[in-house]
């Protein structure tokens, strides 16, 4: 749990503009995860927690729960430390700096 707390301490919260630049950094992305007839569970967070170390930015498209889209996400993105960028449709895209610098794949203006 340790690590999850240290998560967030590294990443500020982000501004309109850099949100702006990784929306556009995310247009080519496909969906790494799709939210399905289950919703949100330890492996979808799991699997999303995975993907954000990994990616740092990802989309994930929602498959069902469509109304609820909105409320979702700010749940994930609790739960994985991650900032909800944008929601397109129902796809919402998730942004989490990795913690160590030289692993980064991301540079934000």
């Amino acid at each position: 749990m340790i690590s999850r707390l240290a998560k967030g301490n590294f990443m500020d919260k982000l501004k309109g503009s850099q949100k702006k630049y990784l929306r556009a950094q995310a247009h080519h992305l496909k969906p790494l995860v799709m939210i399905g007839a289950k919703g949100v569970t330890k492996q979808l967070i799991g699997s999303l927690d995975n993907a954000l170390n990994d990616h740092e930015l990802i989309k994930v498209k929602f498959g069902e729960f469509k109304q609820e889209k909105k409320e979702i996400s700010a749940e994930i993105a609790g739960a994985t430390q991650s900032e909800l960028i944008g929601l397109i449709g129902n796809i919402a895209i998730f942004y989490r700096q990795h913690p160590d610098p030289e692993k980064r794949k991301i540079k934000i203006p």
